[in-house]
């Protein structure tokens, strides 16, 4: 063996991301590129240097961490691992974050098209991965969040409402007018904060009292929002631009933006310890990116088509995909 392993970066995967795998003096100088398998199965080598191979992690691997092995050489250490997450739920159509509960329930949605009347709006699925029917009858129900007290809400975009649902998934309208609603989010006093499509953030008293709270560019696809531990809303609004920022909005409704780019950002949300993380779903980089408390982003999970990303109570963490609900702990 001349070649030697530094990293694997992503330390985290789901099928179809992109890892890169670092080191020294890789047989790039062959007729052929260096044969990479993970968990057995060939990963297609996409990018290859004397000092990094970059590869996409193929389907059909069981979850947790996974061996890499170059030219047939293995390592006994995690340097040459990827963890893989496993798949939690399928057959989705989520446009943003899914939501835990106090009991460790994940609600996820089917969304369907503008305006189709899809027969389940809303699914549970228990922490054991049982999935069953939660709520119907939502048009293009697109947003979750929880109150202080435990009780979801969801958003229509069809519709512009925000409606409340009990335990036994029936629901009532809790605030309307409310434009492409997208993003929810609640911070601490039980006050709700809705993203239209169109460009403003509103915010929604404990009585459904609706004011407009701040004017962001529009974007064109969904708003996604999370309240940070300093009570500001962090907003991403993906555009047809290359990047876009993150922005951050106080409570008084001044906007402002976190010093990092994204290139169409999408679901965003705090850890138990107050980390921001947001999920990019630019083509050949998307994945989940971690903040440093420099600002600095940090990719922690490689996976395609991601859209949303949720932390229970214990930490543990969920990314989706339109389709599928991965989970990590």
């Amino acid at each position: 063996m001349s070649f030697r392993v530094t990293a694997v970066r992503p330390a985290r995967a789901i099928e179809g991301g992109r890892i890169v795998i670092d080191g020294a003096d890789f047989p790039i100088d062959h007729p052929r590129l260096p044969d990479v398998r993970i968990g057995g199965l060939p990963a297609r080598v996409v990018r290859a240097s004397s000092s990094s191979l970059t590869v996409i992690v193929p389907n059909g691997l069981d979850n947790g961490p996974t061996p890499i092995t170059i030219e047939g050489v293995s390592w006994g250490d995690l340097a040459l691992f990827v963890d893989i997450a496993a798949q939690f739920a399928t057959g989705l159509h989520q446009v943003d974050n899914p939501v835990f509960d106090r009991e460790g329930n994940l609600y996820v949605t089917y969304s369907g098209t503008r305006g189709q009347q899809v027969p389940v709006s809303i699914f549970k699925v228990r922490p054991n991965g049982a999935r069953e029917t939660f709520s119907s009858g939502i048009v293009n129900a697109t947003s979750m969040a929880m109150d202080p007290e435990g009780r979801l809400y969801v958003s229509s975009r069809f519709e512009g409402t925000v409606y409340r649902v009990a335990a036994d998934g029936t629901f009532e309208m809790f605030a309307t007018d409310l434009g492409v609603a997208c993003g929810l989010a609640f911070d601490p006093e039980g006050i709700l904060y809705v993203g239209d499509r169109s460009g403003t953030l509103f915010r929604v008293s404990r009585t459904g009292k609706t004011e407009a709270l701040a004017t962001l560019p529009s974007s064109v696809a969904a708003f996604h929002l999370a309240i940070a531990p300093d009570g500001f809303v962090w907003v991403t609004a993906p555009s047809l631009s290359t990047y876009d920022p993150v922005y951050r909005v106080s409570p008084s409704g001044t906007v402002s933006t976190v010093d990092v780019r994204f290139g169409r950002p999408q679901g965003i949300a705090f850890d138990n310890h107050g980390t921001p993380f947001v999920v990019e779903a630019l083509a050949g980089a998307s994945g989940l990116y971690r903040l440093g408390s420099n600002g600095s982003p940090e990719l922690v999970l490689a996976g395609p088509n991601l859209i949303g990303v949720a932390f229970d109570v214990f930490g543990n963490m969920v990314v989706c995909s339109n389709e599928t609900a991965y989970r990590l702990k």
